[in-house]
């Protein structure tokens, strides 16, 4: 069994050092390409792109995929629907202190 899968690691090394190669190299020739000729910015190279890629990476989270969790919004739903409406408006009152007024979406018919 440890023989069928000894591969793996070397092949994700491998992996992971192409996809940080050309995601450097795309993001230095976009830059490079518009921000001097729109903008007067300066070019940058191969280390500085490989920079801003892993910026990028800290400030704005993953790459590509959802923001949730796997079934996030479904657990959710079903541990407000199990609820009672003292807890309700408990979890209503404790996020209002954190975020400010929030009320449900009205559903058609009811006013």
């Amino acid at each position: 069994m440890r023989r069928k899968f000894f591969w793996i690691a070397p092949a994700a090394i491998l992996a992971i050092a192409a996809f940080i190669f050309i995601g450097g190299y795309v993001v230095m020739r976009l830059w490079n390409w518009l921000l001097p000729a729109l903008f007067g910015w300066h070019m940058v190279t191969f280390w500085q792109a490989i920079g801003l890629l892993a910026l990028c990476r800290i400030l704005f989270g993953r790459i590509g995929g959802r923001g949730f969790r796997p079934g996030f919004r479904r657990r959710m739903h079903e541990r407000w629907e199990r609820m009672t409406p003292e807890e309700r408006e408990k979890f209503r009152q404790s996020w209002r202190t954190r975020c400010g007024p929030w009320e449900p979406p009205k559903t058609e018919g009811t006013t």
